[in-house]
């Protein structure tokens, strides 16, 4: 399966990239992830939304041509990163490539609920009019107190949350297929 993860952090360092990085390499034998950099998109603007930069196309033609997203989000003030969020407006205007296509929502925090409103927030936001994403019921990740479960290498140490994980994407897949099929 060829998956887009969007990540709603732009440091390079943040833990939502590592988490990313980690399920792109961890099931790599199950998915083929791509991670864009978001923050090489330009702000959204409907002046130009008919005509969008050629970077705009780009990353809307990978999203079409993907076959579901995972987003992995931080929390900023209750919701979601204004760079998530700009994301999500290039991708529910004119050709609306998200559309149908399976959605998994995945977050990391130092504290204990850093990324819960965001993930809700962002479960609104892609069952939307113009958005229409299918998103994984049920399955939310939540890595909390991240800096204690990833080392430096961004690997996740602690088993049990890896479990859930593998269960989590496992249930993604499944969910993914399903639509498909359906389809």
């Amino acid at each position: 399966m060829k998956i887009v993860a969007l990540v709603g952090s732009i440091r390079r360092s943040s833990y939502n990239r590592r988490l990313a990085t980690f399920v792109q390499k961890r099931y790599a034998n199950q998915m083929d992830v791509t991670i864009p950099n978001l923050s090489e998109l330009p702000y959204y603007d409907q002046d130009i939304e008919l005509e969008a930069p050629a970077d705009v196309q780009a990353f809307k033609q990978s999203v079409l041509a993907a076959d579901g997203v995972i987003f992995v989000t931080p929390e900023y003030n209750h919701s979601i990163p204004g760079v998530l969020g700009n994301a999500i407006d290039w991708l529910s205007r004119v050709e609306r490539p998200l559309i149908g296509k399976p959605a998994m929502i995945l977050g990391a925090t130092m504290g204990p609920l850093g990324t819960v409103r965001a993930q809700s927030h962002l479960r609104q936001i892609l069952d939307s009019p113009g958005v229409g994403m299918r998103v994984l019921p049920g399955d939310e990740f939540l890595l909390s107190t991240v800096q204690a479960k990833m080392n430096a290498a961004g690997q996740i140490t602690n088993d049990k949350v890896v479990a859930w994980l593998d269960h989590c994407v496992a249930d993604y897949l499944k969910f993914a297929h399903q639509l498909a099929v359906r389809d």
